[in-house]
């Protein structure tokens, strides 16, 4: 795990972890953006050797571009690399974050990670499989665990937030993978209530985030009321609301932001 440039200013914010924002294009580095221009320093994770795997490939230097976005925005930040498939790795990162901070708490964990690669009932690998469990949902039980473990915040201002689909057909072991998950943070909303900590799971839809080929696009955008695709941005706005005191009553609640499709 290596720690990218880090931005040195005042501890007077509450501390958000961000997984999951290894690409400028992504959901978690909006997430990241929209947290540190609300008044949060901001910690993220990312995996480069997963983004250099995927059909989009790895962004050089983007952990180094989020850092400076983010201390442009007045927040202190840093990143690190941590590959979450490793069951030793969520506590390694909330040491490392507490470390990296002075020994202040987290006070949000937003989960954007995710392993997310298509297959079917009859041809998904048993390794596929459970890597799919390993870095989507034992990965964000650990880091659920660690947080609440670690929570030191008055009541009311603990959040946890995940990223969820309901994706399946065709894409077994990532939605499996995610349902699990859903049933894990709403579980948190209740199991965390003496500590006054809210959890919630979003459902973003597709989202146009530098993954769909021309046709998927159209079909979806044809499919959306609202006749447009999610952007990575939309997902940031309902966790920063969520973060924010004005979503605390939000608690145990399973939202879907994805423009209507469906419906």
């Amino acid at each position: 795990m290596t720690n990218s440039p880090q931005h040195n200013t005042p501890p007077a914010r509450p501390l958000a972890l961000v997984t999951g924002a290894g690409r400028p294009e992504g959901i978690a580095y909006a997430v990241a953006l929209e947290l540190a221009g609300g008044g949060w320093d901001v910690a993220f994770s990312y995996l480069t050797s997963y983004d250099s795997r995927m059909d989009w490939g790895a962004t050089p230097g983007a952990a180094d571009r989020l850092s400076a976005e983010l201390a442009g925005l007045g927040a202190e930040a840093a990143g690190f690399e941590a590959d979450l498939a490793a069951p030793d790795t969520p506590a390694q990162l909330f040491e490392a974050v507490t470390g990296r901070f002075g020994g202040r708490p987290v006070d949000a964990l937003v989960m954007c990670h995710a392993e997310s690669v298509d297959s079917s009932i009859l041809d998904t690998s048993v390794e596929s499989f459970d890597r799919h469990f390993a870095v989507n949902t034992r990965a964000s039980w650990l880091l659920i665990k660690e947080y609440g473990s670690r929570f030191a915040g008055p009541p009311g201002r603990g959040r946890i937030v995940a990223l969820t689909s309901d994706h399946t057909a065709h894409n077994l072991p990532y939605g499996a993978s995610k349902g699990a998950l859903d049933r894990i943070v709403l579980a948190t909303a209740r199991e965390f209530a003496g500590l006054g900590v809210t959890a919630n799971v979003i459902n973003p839809g597709p989202v146009d985030n530098g993954w769909m080929p021309t046709a998927l696009k159209e079909q979806l955008t044809e499919a959306t009321p609202l006749g447009r695709l999610g952007v990575p941005r939309d997902c940031a706005n309902l966790v920063g609301f969520l973060c924010s005191e004005r979503g605390g009553w939000i608690n145990g609640q399973l939202l879907s932001s994805n423009g209507g499709i469906g419906s």
